[in-house]
């Protein structure tokens, strides 16, 4: 079994912004854009704007990039992350978002 890793999250706008600007990598995909920047621990944010729908769907699309990153926190290296949902999120199931989350973190080098 591995060892658990703790993440912790993204709340402010400064930290947001921060990482927007400064961003060692960007891949953007038809479900949402990661942001990654290298870091010592694990940060995360999820962000889902008005574009997505209502409440409900906001909700529910960052419960999938939340689900995505806590499945996968073995894989990747330790930095600061900021995934932002598209409108086709929401219309995609589980297995097709996490293929895509996966190349995502493959082409901004952050899988250990």
């Amino acid at each position: 079994m591995s060892k658990i890793k703790h993440f912790t999250r993204i709340q402010t706008t400064k930290e947001f912004n921060r990482i927007y600007k400064n961003s060692t990598k960007t891949w953007h995909t038809p479900y949402f854009v990661l942001f990654f920047k290298k870091g010592d621990t694990h940060k995360v944010g999820f962000v889902a704007s008005k574009k997505i729908g209502n409440a409900v769907h906001r909700n529910r699309a960052k419960r999938l990039l939340r689900a995505h990153f806590i499945e996968n926190i073995d894989l990747i290296s330790s930095g600061s992350y900021v995934l932002v949902a598209k409108p086709d999120l929401i219309r995609q199931n589980f297995l097709e978002t996490k293929k895509s989350y996966l190349h995502a973190l493959k082409k901004c080098s952050a899988l250990t």
